[in-house]
């Protein structure tokens, strides 16, 4: 065991689980750039901790952590216990200087090396990856409740007893699946699902404040995921596997957890 002191960068959208595998995927950076995936993390604990002390991605954190050996990607590691300090949230200042020097030390350009280096024995299962191309956003519409099994688990687990007092309430379900489409530095092209926090709380927002129009929302996701995005900032993607999958070998476990998008810098901007 170890206290490590951990950038925070991920968390994807929480699902009803009867284990807390997947249910929120909390991952980030150690000081010398490499990932750690940190789990299980209740989602009640990190609402408890945003609205304590304003805890967002992109923050520092020290935490008391061990290895876990259930899990054969070795990033993976357990909390001891939720006691967590707080340290320094990395501003947005001279195009995402501060976050950079930490995210961007180890980059991916290539599809084939990264699949290679996810197999054994080295089991890579999380990486930032450049790619050379956004072709396409995708948008595919998704079951608008949780399976059955899921309301069931909910019923039975007391892993949200600190969100809400009514046990069958659960976390809201988004009725879309979200995709990039993109090249790599070869041309090779990949279609991977977006499961990042943030994605799915624009589409909430967007549909919130378009009266419940689906049809809106899902345009204005699209238009800063693809329209604007790709025109003014520069985008990485942090991927990461499911255990469930990369334990199959499936040809390609990964799924895009979170988005880094700082702006493009031109010789026409100048420095902030």
């Amino acid at each position: 065991m170890a206290k490590k002191k951990i950038l925070i960068t991920v968390t994807t959208y929480p699902l009803p689980s009867r284990s807390y595998d997947e249910l929120v995927c909390t991952a980030g950076f150690l000081e010398d750039g490499t990932w750690i995936r940190i789990y299980p993390v209740p989602l009640s604990f990190l609402n408890q901790v945003k609205s304590n002390v304003g805890f967002g991605k992109y923050t520092w954190i020290t935490l008391d952590v061990k290895e876990r050996t259930d899990d054969f990607r070795p990033e993976s590691y357990s909390p001891l216990n939720y006691e967590v300090q707080i340290g320094e949230k990395l501003n947005t200042e001279n195009f995402w200087a501060a976050r950079k020097e930490f995210c961007l030390k180890n980059v991916y350009t290539n599809k084939s090396q990264l699949l290679s280096h996810c197999k054994s024995p080295g089991n890579v299962s999380l990486a930032t990856f450049k790619p050379s191309k956004i072709i396409d956003f995708h948008i595919e519409e998704d079951d608008e409740d949780w399976k059955d099994e899921w309301v069931a688990l909910r019923k039975q687990t007391d892993l949200f007893m600190e969100i809400d007092s009514e046990p069958e309430k659960l976390i809201p379900k988004v009725p879309f699946k979200f995709y990039y489409v993109f090249e790599d530095d070869e041309g090779v092209s990949s279609r991977l699902m977006i499961e990042d926090w943030e994605i799915f709380e624009l589409y909430k927002n967007c549909l919130k404040r378009n009266a419940n129009d689906k049809i809106k929302a899902i345009e204005q996701v699209r238009q800063k995921y693809f329209d604007v995005f790709t025109k003014k900032n520069e985008i990485y993607f942090f991927l990461g596997t499911t255990m469930q999958w990369h334990r199959r070998r499936a040809p390609n476990p990964f799924v895009i957890i979170g988005v880094f998008y700082p702006k493009i810098k031109t010789q026409f901007t100048l420095d902030l």
